[in-house]
């Protein structure tokens, strides 16, 4: 696998434009079932509203991609929410966008604008993750070496997931694959040779991301 950019939790956002609502769901999924019941009890929920668009990516290489206009004007809510979601870059999220009209037509670039937002605002409403690929790294340490190594950990490219305070600290970290080699002897000269590093297994670890805001 490689890494990957997702949302961060499942939630709902809306928006408002001339007194319509776009009421925006975004969801993680790994199938196409999945992808498919979410969207049924999606619409379910929102069983009043006028139209309830979607689009989903789906697969390591977005190998199932799906725009739906739900009684929108062809290509005016499904694509440009999908074009929305691959230029976000996310991976296996669905969106459905559930629209209450609210009196006032829009036209059909004024909708395209609207769905775009609508999913745009929900991705921020929701953060996003970076999947990437690292190692499990364990050892323990005195405690009276602790504070010293503590505040060198701090300042290094590597992720802190336990720290356990038993007759010595156990420490668990998780460090991306390429930098492991030169981390560990790092860490071997501030534990002095004092200790035995155990490699542990190849994880995704989430990391929250943040892209860059010309993508709005």
């Amino acid at each position: 696998m490689k890494n990957y950019i997702t949302i961060k939790k499942n939630d709902t956002h809306e928006l408002i434009i001339k007194k319509s609502r776009f009421v925006t769901t975004l969801k993680r999924i790994q199938a196409l079932e999945q992808a498919q019941d979410l969207i049924q009890s999606i619409k379910k929920e929102n069983s009043r509203a006028n139209h309830n668009c979607v689009a989903y990516l789906l697969g390591e290489n977005n190998e199932i991609q799906h725009a739906g206009d739900d009684g929108e004007p062809s290509q005016t809510a499904g694509v440009p929410m999908l074009e929305t979601l691959q230029q976000m870059q996310v991976q296996n999220v669905l969106a459905v966008t559930s629209r209450y009209f609210g009196g006032i037509k829009l036209g059909s670039s004024g909708l395209i604008r609207a769905y775009r937002q609508s999913v745009i605002q929900a991705i921020h409403y929701c953060g996003l993750v970076q999947g990437v690929m690292q190692q499990q790294i364990f050892f323990d340490v005195d405690y009276k070496q602790w504070n010293n190594l503590e505040y060198w950990l701090q300042q290094q490219p590597v992720d802190i997931t336990e720290v356990k305070y038993q007759a010595k600290i156990s420490v668990s970290l998780l460090i991306d694959q390429p930098l492991i080699t030169s981390f560990i002897t790092n860490l071997n000269n501030q534990l002095k040779q004092e200790t035995t590093i155990k490699i542990g297994e190849i994880v995704f670890n989430e990391i929250e991301y943040f892209p860059n805001k010309k993508d709005d």
